[in-house]
């Protein structure tokens, strides 16, 4: 140590400890890259641990050394200069290490779920409600995570837990703005472990929201992406699918009852139409086999009402198969009956010509 007193006074009372952080710091990481080999051996054939592996990688790796780092300055006698604004910040790195470890984690374990439930299968209903219920109780696991190590990292300063515990006390009325400022994140928190638990909407639902048909694209911690037909993007707050009415049409199956409104003449035959629509649904590739009617729901003052109901596998099927019955079945009329098409009767009454030389005529009467 004799020939190192040309150094600062501060830093010889640190080298021990950097020589000691040193070391520690090439174990820990040696340690990390045995203990990487050993993990991704063991989980070969464990997709979901795998991915939690892949997922804490990054964050074991950084938080890994700190742990030594922590037990030497532990282990620094007290009169160390800087001691405490070393510990102070050693502290919070660990936390925020732990912090990011345990939200990749969750991240982890969700992804691994959601490979082992791919929605690409034909029938993937049971798929969607799995990826759904996983993506949004993992996101709102991420965010306590994440509001908990907040907290411990704030903790740590005793000046913030002397502010702390002084608004608790006294100061209520900050603490009524504040609960109503946090109001918003609480009910989306809420709203979607409503939403990850109950399941009144799923990822690649289809739903009629605002009156805007669409599919679910996107279920994050604040809100739900919707994509519209026409490729746009209805963005609505989770709280709106708990409050408020909306239409699923892939709840439970994603099998549909299509209508088709057409209006022809009291006097269409309606035995050739039902065979008209029959082989039309059996031409069809949307037609799923379930249902195919026509029925006369209405008799107006001028026109037969008639319905057709058809079935499909899925909602944009039966959206394609009741364009194709509609216009086939026009098609249809205007070849086969277009006398029977919808028509406006009018009854026209002619007076009779007047009676020669009678009064009005404009004419005087002939003399006698």
């Amino acid at each position: 140590m004799d020939a190192l007193n040309w150094l600062p006074a501060p830093f010889l009372a640190w080298l021990p400890s950097l020589g000691s952080m040193l070391i520690g710091v090439l174990i820990a990481g040696l340690g990390f890259r045995i203990g990487e080999r050993i993990v991704r051996r063991a989980t070969r054939d464990a997709p979901v641990a795998a991915s939690v592996a892949r997922a804490i990688r990054a964050p074991a790796q950084w938080g890994l050394p700190l742990l030594p780092i922590n037990a030497v300055l532990q282990g620094t006698p007290a009169e160390t200069p800087g001691l405490g604004m070393a510990q102070q910040l050693c502290a919070l790195l660990l936390i925020g290490a732990l912090t990011w470890l345990v939200s990749n984690a969750v991240r982890g374990v969700a992804q691994g779920v959601i490979d082992a439930n791919p929605t690409t299968v034909a029938d993937n209903l049971e798929a969607r409600r799995i990826q759904t219920q996983t993506r949004v109780l993992a996101r709102t696991l991420q965010g306590l995570v994440w509001l908990i190590g907040l907290s411990l990292m704030l903790m740590t300063f005793p000046q913030a837990r002397q502010i702390g515990t002084s608004l608790l006390a006294s100061a209520g009325l900050a603490g009524l703005v504040a609960g109503f400022a946090a109001r918003p994140v609480l009910g989306n928190l809420i709203a979607g472990l409503q939403i990850g638990l109950s399941q009144p909407i799923r990822l690649d639902d289809v739903v009629i929201v605002e009156g805007e048909w669409g599919v679910i694209e996107e279920i994050t911690g604040t809100y739900v992406v919707v994509r519209i037909w026409d490729q746009r993007r209805l963005v609505v707050p989770l709280q709106y699918w708990i409050e408020k009415p909306f239409q699923n049409w892939t709840r439970t199956t994603s099998e549909l009852i299509g209508t088709v409104f057409l209006w022809v003449d009291y006097r269409t035959p309606l035995a050739p139409l039902r065979e008209a629509l029959q082989r039309i649904c059996e031409a069809s590739a949307h037609w799923d086999k379930r249902l195919c009617l026509l029925q006369v729901t209405e008799a107006g003052e001028r026109a037969l009402q008639l319905r057709c109901l058809v079935t499909a596998a899925s909602a944009g099927a039966a959206w394609d198969l009741r364009c194709e019955v509609r216009e086939k079945l026009v098609d249809f009329l205007q070849r086969e009956y277009p006398q029977y098409l919808p028509r406006l009767r009018a009854e026209v009454a002619v007076d009779p010509a007047p009676a020669e030389g009678a009064a009005g005529d404009g004419r005087a009467p002939p003399l006698a």
